[in-house]
């Protein structure tokens, strides 16, 4: 296919590990938040923290990850009668979902009304490792 398409390919590859990297951590530092005691200097270091994860790190990330994608699949011919590949785009649509989902968190975080407990981001730090798993393997097996 070429070097451009493998520099592309590193592009994707990049801003998908660092989307994720993100996706993972983002909710762990929820787990600590929620427990910290609201307006104390933790709980506004943990704002600081979540803000500068997720808008300099996730979103351009996930910009990345979409765009570089959506050019591999263009520059490579994927997008006809590829399966696996579509069912790929709806588990990394599912994952964006969840990227707004945290945004959505972190944003009551920030103003002090956040309502779910610990555990509760424990839980929902799960979700992104299945989606992940079925992603790897669509992406290695390509089984449809």
């Amino acid at each position: 296919m070429g070097l451009a398409y493998d520099w592309i390919k590193i592009g994707h590859l990049f801003s998908v590990i660092a989307w994720m990297a993100g996706i993972f951590y983002l909710p762990r530092l929820f787990v600590y938040h929620a427990d910290a005691v609201i307006g104390s200097v933790q709980s506004e270091t943990f704002k600081v923290m979540e803000r500068r994860l997720f808008r300099g790190i996730m979103r351009p990330a996930m910009y990345g990850t979409w765009g570089f994608g959506l050019w591999l699949g263009l520059k490579g011919g994927w997008f006809s009668g590829v399966s696996w590949l579509w069912l790929k785009g709806l588990l990394v649509l599912a994952l964006t979902v969840y990227h707004y989902q945290l945004d959505a968190w972190r944003k009551a975080f920030e103003l002090d009304a956040n309502r779910h407990n610990s555990r509760f981001f424990r839980m929902m730090n799960e979700l992104p490792t299945v989606l992940l798993l079925g992603i790897l393997v669509l992406v290695v097996l390509k089984p449809l």
